[in-house]
């Protein structure tokens, strides 16, 4: 491969010579990475600066070699090899890369394998949210139960409180016709969780920062739905959806029925 022959990033990009130009739609980084090939197929290296839902890549001539680990299968009785072994290769990797306040340090080889990779992260204390409310809402949308403080931890007297109460609370179920026609019922009922800016030392921009409040209707069907149902994929068989504020469980699904290409066929009853 020419080192001059510029790297694919994405499905929206511009190749100019060595150089790489794309606009970043779902995935929108602040990074500054340089890497290697992987081997003899990808010799060359690659430049990426990321910010502001863009991306520049530059293709390098392979200043950075990749790594290599002879793997060893003399020991297999599979090993048909006559060396007994093979060579490993893979790309390294040097930089940073910040996304959705998860901050990702590239300290060389890449594995894909969290136990070899040489990789550091962490989420940034200032960019995250924390619980601080959450709330059930029964079949007529009055609230079933309301918790006040963190999200409790697994184990504790706290949290099996809160799955009983999601377990009991009445829901709502309706009956609707799937893209091939079966007839699937959906049960739901409707959440509301309230988060602040900022933990551990960094729970003072609660002040700065405006709460976010996200209401939801979790939705579990009584089959698989979906034109992946019966193959190895799979349909969805259960989730939750954004609510708008003047909505209740029957205005929220139909309208998920509308966005989706479903049936409506009305409600057939409540589930406590």
């Amino acid at each position: 491969m020419s080192r001059f022959k510029p790297i694919r990033w994405g499905d929206d990009d511009r190749y100019f010579g060595p150089l790489t130009f794309s606009r970043d739609v779902s995935y929108r980084p602040f990074a500054m990475q340089i890497g290697s090939g992987d081997g003899d197929e990808y010799p060359c290296c690659r430049l990426r600066i990321s910010g502001f839902g863009r991306t520049v890549i530059l293709a390098l001539p392979a200043i950075i070699k990749p790594w290599r680990v002879w793997a060893d299968t003399s020991k297999y009785s599979w090993s048909n090899n006559p060396d007994g072994g093979y060579w490993d290769t893979g790309s390294r990797e040097y930089g940073f890369s910040l996304s959705n306040g998860h901050l990702s340090v590239s300290l060389g080889r890449v594995t894909n394998d969290s136990s070899t990779n040489q990789q550091w992260g962490c989420f940034l204390p200032w960019t995250e949210w924390r619980c601080v409310r959450d709330v059930m809402f029964d079949d007529q949308g009055k609230v079933f139960y309301e918790r006040v403080g963190p999200y409790p931890r697994f184990g504790t007297a706290e949290y099996d409180a809160k799955r009983l109460s999601d377990e009991t609370c009445p829901s709502v179920i309706f009956a609707f016709h799937d893209f091939d026609g079966e007839q699937i019922k959906a049960n739901t009922k409707i959440g509301e969780t309230a988060y602040r800016r900022g933990i551990g030392y960094f729970k003072w921009l609660s002040l700065l920062c405006k709460k976010r409040v996200r209401r939801s209707l979790d939705i579990n069907f009584s089959s698989e739905v979906g034109k992946r149902k019966g193959s190895w994929k799979g349909g969805t068989i259960g989730h939750s959806i954004s609510m708008r504020p003047d909505e209740l469980h029957e205005t929220a699904f139909v309208r998920y029925c509308e966005e989706n290409k479903l049936v409506f066929k009305g409600r057939v009853g409540e589930a406590a």
